[in-house]
């Protein structure tokens, strides 16, 4: 039958030239590569459209804007939506559909935190930066083995960087809820023997833990004060597992010494003059952690499917099913 299916976000048009993007052939398909804020300019755009397709947490779906879109039937996405206002979707007859892939890890979110890990330690921004400036080398760096790799959050990305550290030699300490400290000990892993060890002890912490109204802020500034001057944060995870401004402020007072960073508070950053982006000792990325061809093409390949399901009449992934009576 086809429907009408809106992209938001496609920043570099990546979408079409992935090969699971020929499962909407037959959909008419508009893909939208800019970054739009606006909330009448988004309703406009989105005005006709059956069917949204989200690109993670790029744009909020809030009750505001939810309620413009009459004629939207479903969004379709992958993984948690703390970005979605769910209760007013279900009360517009919306269906949100989301595979959470439970037993899949993010390897391009992991691949990235281990890049993050070495680039910071050996100092590898500012190196070529040296170079190419005509200066050749511009510092020395830290070794990994044989230091302690804190990971906090033993889930399914936490447990594939463990396993990295434990490959470049580290001393490899989890902290976590009790169920996955079980798991991590019966792979073999150290325990820390307290939470505010892990902060202490670690030459690198990286964090891997959830955002939900419950860890919100968990890492707090007495936290962070418990760091080496010579230890490195690692957060690939979500800007708001840290107490707001706290890390900016250790930054500047020395604990953790240095701090690599893919997300933030508010994305996209637009603004030169944020504080992460001016302190000397942060390695930053734009959250590119699943950024890749590869690591699209398998979250594409469930959120199209989505689409084809919620076409033929059986929705698959259905977070709010009391939307179904609606539609």
């Amino acid at each position: 039958m086809g429907v009408k299916v809106a992209i938001l976000d496609d920043w570099f048009d990546t979408l079409r030239r992935l090969p699971c993007f020929a499962t909407l052939a037959g959909h008419d398909v508009t893909i939208w590569t800019d970054h739009v804020e606006d909330e009448a300019e988004l309703a406009r755009r989105l005005s006709d459209t059956d069917a949204l397709v989200l690109i993670r947490e790029r744009t909020p779906i809030r009750k505001s804007l939810v309620d413009r879109l009459p004629r939207l039937r479903l969004i379709s996405q992958r993984s948690v939506y703390p970005h979605i206002d769910i209760e007013a979707c279900t009360r517009n007859g919306i269906l949100v559909c989301s595979n959470l892939h439970a037993d899949t890890p993010s390897y391009a979110t992991a691949e990235l935190t281990w890049a993050l890990v070495l680039a910071a330690a050996r100092q590898i921004p500012e190196s070529s930066a040296s170079l190419r400036a005509g200066k050749w080398q511009s510092g020395v760096g830290r070794t990994l083995r044989g230091k302690t790799l804190g990971v906090y959050g033993f889930g399914r990305i936490g447990e594939v960087v463990a396993g990295y550290g434990k490959a470049f030699g580290m001393d490899v300490m989890i902290w976590a809820r009790e169920a996955s400290r079980n798991r991590a000990s019966a792979a073999g892993y150290r325990i820390a023997t307290g939470r505010s060890d892990l902060f202490a002890e670690s030459d690198i912490l990286s964090l891997h833990i959830r955002l939900v109204t419950a860890t919100r802020g968990i890492v707090t500034a007495a936290d962070l004060a418990l760091m080496k001057p010579t230890s490195i944060l690692v957060n690939t995870s979500r800007a708001g597992l840290i107490e707001p401004d706290a890390l900016v402020e250790a930054l500047r007072r020395g604990r953790p010494g240095w701090a690599a960073v893919d997300v933030f508070e508010v994305e996209p950053v637009r603004d030169v003059h944020d504080p992460l982006l001016n302190l000397p000792n942060v390695t930053a990325t734009p959250h590119i952690g699943y950024v890749t061809y590869e690591e699209w093409n398998l979250q594409f390949a469930d959120i199209f499917d989505q689409v084809v399901a919620f076409d033929e009449g059986h929705p698959i992934n259905v977070i709010n099913p009391d939307a179904l009576a609606k539609i």
